[in-house]
């Protein structure tokens, strides 16, 4: 029997991203090479609220360094890729807890969320989110806390609707959205939190954002509101009406998304995140997600969450469990 591997000691505990950036790759579009891309400010969880707040608005995100304990987020690794192992997903005699991708499979028929997997797989997927170790993972005092005092709220609503995105090396990159593009039937009220389930390099699928584009995904949503005025109301909401691109997104060329709309001044930023980091953004911020290429072949898995503050006009329609085919 091969040997077992293990998941690798964090590479980057303090918050220090590296000088020079890899060569970053985006699925589709004119040229998939990305030629304009940056760093993200790492935030160390020690940092005074008051300066989190400050970035937050400055930057249209947050990333907070080591918020999440780092064994309790590999603990929801494994446990995600027992649940998702009959599929085959896993390479033979390596650990769930490393999440490493079957090299003899076809990576877009394992996509997960966001792709056309096969009906046993879906159905797994759809399992997945409702499993009692997921929604414990989603209630972590340290997350729930954070949230709270981040945004001088007395109570924090977590919608129900909380997504589990695993990501192959070789499939598709999550295309360029924002989130209240999903979340319309809402006020633009919530916080979005990343979390990256495993380390996860730059080069191995993560979130990009646009730099300096919260005004532009504003301006965006007006341009679709002028468009859908004849559409009836239920279309308007929806992220997949007839405006709309494939899979609600508004590009899924990056390179030239940031051409078109910042001249070449606009970059993509990127991270090398590690197991126990969260990215908040809020719900304007352009992102999309890298080209998995890691060299180790791990698949990225991630969690999106949004929360509200008690009292505020949610988007009812996400207060329901994901399941393939609801039209979200």
């Amino acid at each position: 029997m091969a040997e077992v591997q293990h998941a690798p000691t964090p590479a980057h505990e303090t918050g220090a991203q590296p000088r020079g950036l890899p060569r970053l790759r985006y699925n589709k579009g004119s040229n998939t090479e990305l030629s304009s891309t940056g760093w993200m400010l790492p935030t160390p969880d020690t940092t005074p609220i008051a300066e989190m707040r400050k970035r937050y608005v400055e930057t249209g995100y947050l990333w907070v360094k080591n918020l999440l304990p780092r064994e309790h987020v590999y603990d929801m690794r494994e446990h995600y890729f027992i649940h998702m192992s009959p599929s085959g997903i896993l390479q033979p005699h390596t650990s769930p807890r490393d999440g490493i991708f079957n090299s003899a499979l076809d990576p877009l028929e394992h996509q997960g969320l966001g792709g056309d997997p096969e009906k046993s797989s879906r159905e797994l997927l759809d399992a997945a989110h409702a499993t009692p170790e997921y929604r414990y993972f989603l209630s972590h005092p340290k997350l729930r806390n954070f949230v709270r005092q981040f945004m001088s709220w007395k109570q924090e609503i977590l919608v129900k609707r909380a997504l589990l995105r695993h990501n192959c090396p070789g499939s598709e990159s999550t295309g360029i959205h924002y989130d209240q593009l999903f979340l319309r039937a809402g006020e633009p009220d919530f916080l979005t939190a990343w979390i990256p389930i495993g380390d996860c390099a730059a080069i191995g699928g993560g979130l990009m954002y646009l730099e300096n584009s919260t005004e532009l995904g504003k301006q965006v949503e007006t341009q679709f509101t002028e468009k859908g005025k004849a559409l009836s109301s239920d279309e308007r909401l929806s992220a997949y009406n007839a405006h709309m691109g494939r899979g609600g997104f508004i590009s899924e060329d990056a390179e030239g998304f940031s051409d078109t709309h910042g001249k070449g001044k606009l970059r993509w930023l990127v991270g090398n995140y590690d197991a126990g980091d969260v990215v908040f953004h809020n719900p304007w911020m352009i992102h999309a997600a890298t080209k998995n290429e890691d060299d180790r072949g791990r698949i990225r898995l991630s969690s999106d969450l949004r929360f509200y503050e008690e009292g505020a006009a949610i988007d009812e329609r996400w207060m329901k469990l994901f399941k393939h085919g609801d039209g979200l």
